[in-house]
């Protein structure tokens, strides 16, 4: 059997750098319409001591036009502040809404984003989500 990654799933850059700092990151939603999973890669930078910092998911039936984004529960992971250049993986499998996005809560200390990329996959034909 044969896999090629580039093939089986689409690949979007969700967040740009993002320089130190203790602001909120919200990522762009992905649209899920046609896949199952999507796979949320965060590639971080210098974190300071004592930061607190975690990634989750949240999800909307609109992309937030009026449904507001809502928490994944239980999707959070915890950043160690000694993670720095790290990559956090943080993968949704069959979300309840059709559009999903990765958010960095950074408190307390800096915390650099280099990137966050979202890898779609589990592509299929049929109408998983709820229509919209």
């Amino acid at each position: 059997m044969s896999f090629n990654l580039t093939k089986a799933c689409k690949a979007t850059r969700v967040s740009n750098a993002v320089v130190a700092g203790t602001s909120d990151i919200n990522c762009s939603g992905v649209d899920m319409k046609g896949f199952r999973s999507v796979c949320f890669v965060v590639a971080l930078g210098t974190i300071t001591g004592s930061a607190v910092t975690s990634v989750k998911a949240q999800q909307s039936s609109d992309d937030g036009s009026s449904d507001a984004y809502a928490d994944l529960e239980g999707s959070s992971v915890t950043v160690a502040d000694d993670d720095d250049n790290q990559l956090i993986l943080l993968e949704v499998d069959c979300p309840l809404e059709r559009y999903v996005r990765c958010v960095i809560d950074r408190g307390t200390q800096n915390a650099v984003v280099d990137s966050v990329v979202a890898l779609q996959y589990n592509a299929s034909t049929d109408d998983l989500l709820p229509k919209t």
